[in-house]
């Protein structure tokens, strides 16, 4: 069982703590965590620092821990951009990126980034290949359906070979299918109950019994476990734009938490990322000395 935590992105204009942002990512690290990750979120009134900004720059904060984000909706980027960027940080980081990619659904704002929205699976999968082929072969030539490229050469390689590992989210069967033949593992998405997720394990596990498998919980530990619902709940109210969400975090009292925790473990999540919504610093320091050395 490894333990992951989210990398601070939500900061408004004028308001990022470089200080607190390197102590809280160095503290992360003694702590002992395996990774820390960000998400992507293009649009929306909640301030949110781009992912591979903040991977950079944590990259910069920190020796050892691991550097992920959960998930690039692939279809809105150019796979070329997003390899050469990729396999750069992987090279500055000496070898520490984890990749999440998804294809985002249909209710995405293609037509803002130049795609009409059709074809997205396909569009997804070719993306991949375009970003593998650079990662690997001296030079690469490709005619695929939605880019060409004749004789390109990328250098530096990604530090990691043959790249860095590739997480697949999703939720539909077929997500889950696609994630087992064409990833190195699938991770549960934080939007996702813990009986949903459960559910998931199992179409993945149908596929490959030893398929490595990551889920996303948002979490809030406090003494007062009403206290910490409301906290959560207003969280994902301000992440999501809706409210109701409540059901698919784990949010209360330490011995909550831990078995809210512990419930996501037994569903089969071999990597746990915590993801919270206020107080991280703290939240950080509770979840390393409350939740995690309980759960098995």
């Amino acid at each position: 069982m490894r333990f992951a935590i989210s990398i601070p992105q939500f900061s408004a204009d004028g308001e990022f703590d470089p200080v607190a942002f390197r102590a809280y990512l160095r503290r992360a690290e003694e702590l002992g965590f395996h990774s820390g990750w960000t998400q992507e979120q293009f649009f929306g009134t909640l301030p949110t620092i781009a992912p591979l900004q903040a991977m950079t720059y944590a990259a910069a904060c920190t020796e050892t821990l691991r550097l992920g984000c959960s998930v690039f909706v692939t279809p809105l980027h150019n796979p070329v951009h997003l390899a050469k960027a990729l396999s750069s940080l992987d090279q500055l980081s000496l070898g520490r990126i984890e990749v999440g990619i998804g294809t985002g659904g249909r209710a995405r704002p293609f037509p803002a980034f130049g795609v009409t929205g059709e074809a997205i699976v396909a569009r997804f999968l070719e993306g991949l290949q375009v970003m593998r082929a650079l990662w690997t072969e001296p030079e690469v030539t490709f005619d695929g359906r939605f880019w060409q490229l004749e004789g390109a050469p990328m250098e530096p390689k990604p530090f990691q070979k043959p790249g860095p590992p590739v997480w697949f989210g999703g939720s539909h069967p077929n997500a889950l299918r696609r994630a087992v033949r064409h990833g190195d593992g699938f991770f549960g998405a934080g939007s996702t109950t813990t009986e949903k997720f459960a559910e998931q394990v199992r179409i993945v596990r149908q596929e490959r019994a030893d398929f490595p498998i990551a889920k996303r919980i948002y979490i809030a530990v406090d003494d007062d476990g009403d206290r910490a619902r409301e906290q959560i709940a207003a969280g994902l109210a301000a992440i999501y734009g809706r409210r109701g969400l409540e059901s698919v975090a784990v949010a209360g009292t330490p011995a909550e938490c831990v078995r809210g925790v512990q419930e996501v473990a037994d569903a089969g999540a071999e990597l746990i990322l915590f993801t919270t919504v206020f107080e991280q610093a703290e939240q950080l320091e509770r979840l390393a000395a409350e939740v995690v050395p309980h759960i098995s």
